[in-house]
């Protein structure tokens, strides 16, 4: 190959998920109309919206739990839409899924449930997976002593960071985070903001994140899409959209909340350029 064609090829974005001309419906109503976009290797993307608009709807629907009308939606290169489920399982296995309300099993401790996945969908000793369930309970900041727990046992802080856990059983590639913060105080919700930029940049893992919260797109999110009027309206960095002029956008980012969250992005990030630039 030659150096032109290698620049050229350096600058393609490696795209983790590519959706095209999505069309979703439910009987008369239509969910989403002609919706495109892509998440490349390595970002933290969050998908914004107002309530109904069909946020979680398209996060199910990339992980194959809904099927769309029409469209195309491809994972690591492959199309999902059609797949069987003994097909989709080697793809199920390079990603992780957090849901919003956990999804634990109650009637399992906390490393239960994460080591219930490993022998699940491995061959590993009993021994390898307890070492294992143990190593990611503490990669997402919890006590030692919290794998020992049940999940009502938990504050809601602690539940979210357990089934964080769980989804990071099979050292996933590509991690989906449904309303991460949704539920939580400010303080915990801080927590969970860090642990998911940290984790990115510690794994190097993809994240794609379905969310209402202002701050953590600001303090987190490389890259935002704004779903609303049934389509993509806007799509880039949080100070892309917040020059947006399109009505919907502006609320969503002027309103009393997104210019307090703004600030407050904002002071993060000038504080982190400071202590960069002290180093």
């Amino acid at each position: 190959m030659s150096a032109a064609a290698n620049a050229a090829a350096t600058t393609v974005p490696d795209e983790v998920i590519e959706i095209r001309d999505l069309n979703t419906r439910f009987g008369d109503a239509v969910v989403h109309r002609d919706v495109s976009l892509s998440v490349r290797r390595g970002d933290i993307f969050a998908l914004v919206g107002g309530s109904g608009c069909g946020k979680s709807t398209l996060l199910r629907e990339i992980i194959m739990l809904q099927q769309p009308v029409s469209g195309s939606i491809r994972v690591f290169g492959q199309e999902v839409i059609g797949l069987s489920d003994e097909q989709a399982l080697p793809l199920r296995r390079r990603w992780g899924m957090m849901f919003e309300r956990g999804a634990l099993f109650s009637s399992l401790t906390v490393a239960e449930n994460v080591a219930m996945v490993l022998r699940e969908h491995t061959r590993l000793g009993a021994a390898l997976i307890d070492e294992i369930a143990a190593l990611k309970i503490a990669l997402t900041g919890l006590p030692a002593d919290a794998g020992s727990k049940y999940p009502s046992e938990l504050s809601g802080g602690m539940r979210k960071r357990a089934a964080l856990a769980r989804a990071l059983a099979l050292d996933p590639e590509l991690l989906f985070l449904d309303e991460p913060t949704a539920g939580l105080d400010p303080l915990s919700a801080a927590g969970i903001d860090e642990l998911v930029h940290q984790l990115r940049d510690a794994l190097g893992i993809t994240i794609m994140m379905v969310t209402h919260d202002l701050d953590l797109l600001w303090r987190a999110a490389d890259r935002v899409a704004v779903l609303g009027e049934e389509r993509i309206l806007g799509n880039g960095t949080m100070q892309e959209l917040a020059r947006s002029e399109h009505p919907i956008i502006r609320e969503y980012f002027y309103g009393p909340r997104g210019r307090g969250a703004r600030e407050q992005g904002t002071r993060v990030q000038g504080a982190g350029e400071q202590a960069w630039n002290r180093k």
